[in-house]
């Protein structure tokens, strides 16, 4: 089970740490993946980390503004997000992959279908 959180009303420019935490599975055997949903948008992948390939990478939106990263002894991952906007602004889910953390291609990390797992989501808002 995941348990995303973290989420909350923030202004532009502002920040915020989601976590993903795991319980009954090792987040260390499984890639973990961060999405978000906006209101009438399709689901879209924001970053993933792949701890057997040690491979992360993010989508071109949040490059250079948001980091992935994990905490294997609290079996969590966090998404650090610096600089938010409204763009931003959604429903953000942690999910596993186990299929993608054996797989040696990096072509379909952000396919949501290859994800078995998701958590609840949390929801970001970021408004002036």
């Amino acid at each position: 089970q995941l348990q995303a959180s973290g989420g909350g009303f923030v202004q532009p420019g502002g920040f915020l740490r989601l976590s993903c935490t795991a319980s009954e599975i090792h987040l260390d055997s499984y890639q973990i993946g961060w999405f978000r949903q906006a209101p009438g948008k399709e689901r879209e992948g924001v970053a993933y980390y792949n701890s057997r390939g040690d491979s992360i990478d993010y989508t071109d939106r949040v490059k250079g503004r948001f980091t992935i990263s994990k905490d294997s002894a609290k079996n969590t991952v966090f998404l650090q997000m610096n600089g938010l906007n409204p763009e931003d602004t959604g429903i953000y889910y942690c999910a596993t992959s186990e299929i993608l953390y054996y797989s040696p291609f990096r072509t379909q990390d952000f396919t949501p279908d290859l994800y078995d797992r998701w958590g609840q989501g949390t929801l970001v808002t970021v408004s002036s």
